[in-house]
């Protein structure tokens, strides 16, 4: 088995966080655009979080631009499991104190 290709890093802390599901990922694409999807999601922006919005291109314009064609693929095309994605979102969710009360109910 060839060994894995590193993935360019996500910016600030969101690359720790992200490194965490690599193992759920089988591509470099997928863990790329895990990291993208990562990064659009704090993002503030006065609009929904379309695909467009989540690359940081405008809505319209934008559409063609690789950042959204590349997680155009992530989202609903690429074959991961988002159950698992999920569940490991739940356990890190659960190991932070803070989040532990909410959760908790």
């Amino acid at each position: 088995m060839t060994p894995r290709r590193p993935c360019p890093p996500a910016p600030g802390p969101s690359e720790e966080y992200a490194a965490r599901f690599d193992d759920l990922f089988f591509s470099l694409a997928q863990r790329r655009g895990f990291r993208e999807y990562l990064t659009g999601l704090p993002a503030p922006w006065d609009r929904n979080k379309t695909i467009t919005c989540l690359a940081g291109a405008e809505p319209a314009t934008g559409a063609g631009m690789p950042e959204v064609q590349r997680l155009q693929f992530f989202l609903p095309e690429s074959p991961w499991e988002a159950e698992q994605v999920n569940d490991r979102r739940l356990e890190l969710l659960c190991e932070e104190p803070a989040t532990l009360r909410m959760t908790a109910g």
